[in-house]
């Protein structure tokens, strides 16, 4: 995913469909470096992880 809609999707008030690992996941925010984003796993929202933007994935409804 590029930066700008990780951001986008992070700011909306509209919940995106995304993935991360097969995972359906919650974008925080996009990390100050751009590179990377903090998500958690909808099922487990107290597993945070800051994963990479290039692994993450919007799946298209």
């Amino acid at each position: 995913m590029n930066r700008q809609r990780a951001e986008e999707i992070a700011a909306s008030p509209v919940m995106a469909s995304v993935t991360f690992n097969n995972m359906k996941v919650y974008i925080q925010h996009v990390n100050e470096n751009g590179e990377t984003a903090r998500i958690y796993d909808l099922s487990d929202p107290k597993n945070e992880l800051d994963v990479s933007l290039d692994e993450l994935n919007e799946v298209y409804q």
